[in-house]
């Protein structure tokens, strides 16, 4: 369906600050919400119990994006949904914009636009599963995807942009090369 070298997870933060948070959250955004605290080493290098444990808060409200991209893909997806087009949309200040950055690019925190999050919180399934067959046709997808099952991804991005739109907060996608 999509590259599948990397994972992909849409996650909703009530800020950028939030969000890039999720960085350096074991898992991603819907991993765990503890993470082991820096190892403290004694005088001749060794540890003298296990590492303590930090609570980062609760998981953040994720969907797996089932390696669909948050810039290309997604930026097709808004030309689609919008009718905005696809030059304007990657010209939106939040299109790919880079929230946080990790391992020369391993491990990223990418914006989405808030006019995607607006029409994904609004459509309806119908729609969806429409706009569903022309975003499986186009070449970022290499033929391979089935509408049938971009819909219903789909269906998960719609439910997650509408929780964040009731929350006021906005989408971004954890992306682990």
């Amino acid at each position: 369906m999509a590259d599948m070298s990397a994972l992909y997870d849409y996650f909703s933060a009530a800020s950028d600050e939030a969000a890039a948070g999720v960085i350096d959250r074991a898992g991603g955004p819907g991993g765990p919400a503890v993470a082991p605290a820096p190892v403290k080493r004694g005088w001749f290098g060794r540890t003298s119990s296990p590492p303590p444990v930090q609570d980062m808060g609760p998981a953040f409200d994720t969907v797996s994006g089932g390696g669909i991209d948050p810039v290309v893909m997604m930026g097709t997806l808004e030309e689609l949904l919008t009718g905005r087009p696809y030059d304007e949309v990657t010209n939106d200040p939040r299109s790919g914009h880079i929230v946080a950055i990790r391992d020369e690019g391993q491990l990223l925190v990418v914006a989405l636009t808030d006019a995607l999050s607006r029409a994904l919180a609004a459509a309806s399934p119908q729609r969806l599963a429409d706009v569903a067959v022309p975003w499986a046709a186009t070449e970022e997808f290499w033929g391979q995807a089935d509408p049938h099952d971009l819909a219903m991804v789909l269906n998960e991005l719609s439910g997650l942009a509408g929780r964040a739109q009731a929350k006021g907060e906005r989408l971004y996608c954890w992306v682990c090369v």
